[in-house]
């Protein structure tokens, strides 16, 4: 089961609101047992990606890495968690595809996760603030169950990415390696959120070879 319990079968697996026909990865065909198996498998495939990277993380630091306790035991209904995950779905696409139309954010290494996803990586924040200032009209109200979800949704669009750029009826190789990297580096990007790794942290996690 990917990490944090989401239904990332559930609707359009890759997260983009359309219907059923348009969907890129679904097509108008009854779904087979064969349909049910590839999906199954992609899940499977993203769950191991995302334990790979965090058994990555723990090996440089040398300690284990703790999931967020504040919050994580609240009542969350599906909707409000389907809600949520589709927040990031749509920060996601918008800023995947402005970064796909301006470039902005190219550099010679390539772009970089934090400056492609300014809004995603925002919310993921708000999604994880356990603290408000006193003068605060509302209480913090963390969500790491949305974020857990989060990290599945960019995993499944990963094997996707990898998958396309594998096969033999590729489109535009160049931007899907844009967007594999772009996601990539967003993945990790999270993992520090998600994990509350400090800036020691990351830049120790950073620097340590791939």
């Amino acid at each position: 089961m990917p990490v944090g319990g989401a239904n990332i079968g559930g609707g359009s697996i890759d997260g983009q609101p359309d219907s059923p026909c348009r969907r890129r990865f679904v097509s108008c065909r009854p779904r087979t047992t064969a349909f049910y198996r590839n999906r199954t498998t992609m899940s499977e495939r993203a769950a191991t990606l995302l334990e790979g990277r965090r058994e990555r993380i723990e090996r440089i630091l040398g300690r284990e890495i703790e999931a967020p306790t504040a919050g994580a035991n609240a009542p969350i209904s599906d909707e409000t968690r389907s809600y949520l995950l589709s927040e990031v779905q749509d920060l996601y696409w918008n800023e995947i595809e402005w970064e796909h139309i301006t470039d902005e954010e190219s550099l010679e290494a390539g772009p970089l996760a934090e400056l492609t996803f300014p809004g995603l990586l925002a919310y993921v924040r708000g999604l994880l603030l356990s603290e408000v200032m006193p003068d605060s009209l509302s209480p913090a109200n963390p969500r790491p169950q949305a974020v857990a979800d989060a990290l599945d949704f960019l995993a499944v669009r990963v094997v996707q990415l990898q998958d396309e750029l594998s096969g033999p009826d590729a489109g535009d190789r160049e931007r899907q390696q844009a967007e594999l990297d772009m996601t990539n580096g967003l993945i990790d990007q999270v993992l520090y959120l998600y994990h509350g790794l400090d800036e020691g942290d990351v830049e120790r996690v950073e620097q340590a070879p791939a």
